[in-house]
């Protein structure tokens, strides 16, 4: 389905401008419903979606509140689908103060897509959550971290539109993503100064290669290791650890999806309970920013200044 190995044609092109990078992690959300996830995919239609409870409000009004306490400013990758649905939670979000970012329409895998219909979806998203909150999209994330080198020209049409950057690239391999030849630090996959790939957070332990960004692995694990491996693997790149995390896995009382594989239920619903406590502790133990502000501007302003 995916090469893992970087296209030959692609520029991979470290960021060598003198950015200063802030002295922070960077907290984001992978705004989507509780059934819009891969776990889901073969069990759940898409046409089902409409008909199912949606939960996406008081989940993400749980994690704003978290972020509040703590006075952090986070990034939210949104899907369109729910700027549509629920603008005035897209709205309440950048109120507080967060950056608003797209996670395209519908949860759609890039991969799955040709280019002229990546293209439509990336507009309608981008133009969505523009329309919904008065704000400039700079920033994407593909779903399922599904940008593969099979499909590298992703990035061109999404330079294409405006987007300013992505973080989009898992520099490991899991049994449903991850391009482990990827850089683990920031670069430009089409040019200097054409978009900025902000790759997910990995750490090298013994020449293995462990996530150490969040998600599922943040709530699976104990808080003491998964805040280990973020801290450790921002140290081996010298550039801010990327945690995210997604709506859902603040809720227990969500829905049980009980024909879904047993990996597939144990991934989702596993540490949901424990998470906000977790979540709480972590937002105590660094400073956190967004991604624009800790990791973008700082390499576009240093690169407008050489």
């Amino acid at each position: 389905m995916t090469n893992s190995l970087l296209p030959a044609q692609a520029g991979t092109e470290p960021v060598t401008a003198e950015a200063q990078f802030a002295d922070s992690h960077v907290f984001s959300v992978d705004v989507e419903e509780w059934y819009q996830v891969g776990a889901f995919e073969t069990t759940l239609r898409r046409d089902e979606w409409a008909g199912l409870e949606s939960r996406v409000e008081r989940q993400c009004h749980k994690i704003l509140a978290i972020l509040a306490e703590a006075n952090i400013r986070a990034t939210f990758f949104c899907l369109g689908w729910v700027a549509e649905r629920h603008p005035l939670l897209i709205t309440e979000i950048c109120k507080q103060g967060h950056e608003i970012a797209s996670h395209g329409m519908d949860h759609q895998r890039i991969f799955r897509f040709s280019r002229d219909e990546f293209l439509a979806d990336v507009i309608r998203s981008k133009s969505l959550l523009e329309d919904v909150t008065g704000t400039q999209v700079r920033g994407y994330r593909a779903p399922s971290f599904s940008l593969t080198a099979d499909v590298w020209w992703a990035y061109e049409v999404l330079h294409e539109v405006g987007f300013q950057y992505s973080s989009s690239l898992y520099p490991l391999k899991t049994d449903h993503y991850g391009m482990p030849d990827a850089p683990r630090r920031p670069f430009w996959p089409i040019g200097t100064g054409k978009i900025l790939e902000v790759p997910m957070t990995v750490c090298h332990v013994a020449s293995k290669a462990l996530p150490a960004s969040g998600g599922g692995y943040f709530r699976l694990l104990p808080y003491t290791v998964g805040r280990a491996l973020l801290e450790k693997g921002s140290n081996q790149t010298k550039s801010p650890g990327i945690f995210y995390m997604h709506p859902w896995e603040v809720d227990p009382g969500q829905p049980r999806v009980a024909d879904a594989p047993w990996l597939s239920r144990f991934r989702h619903y596993t540490g949901q309970r424990a998470m906000p406590a977790k979540l709480r502790r972590l937002a105590r133990s660094s400073k956190w920013t967004t991604l624009q502000d800790g990791v973008v501007a700082p390499v576009f302003s240093a690169l407008r200044g050489q």
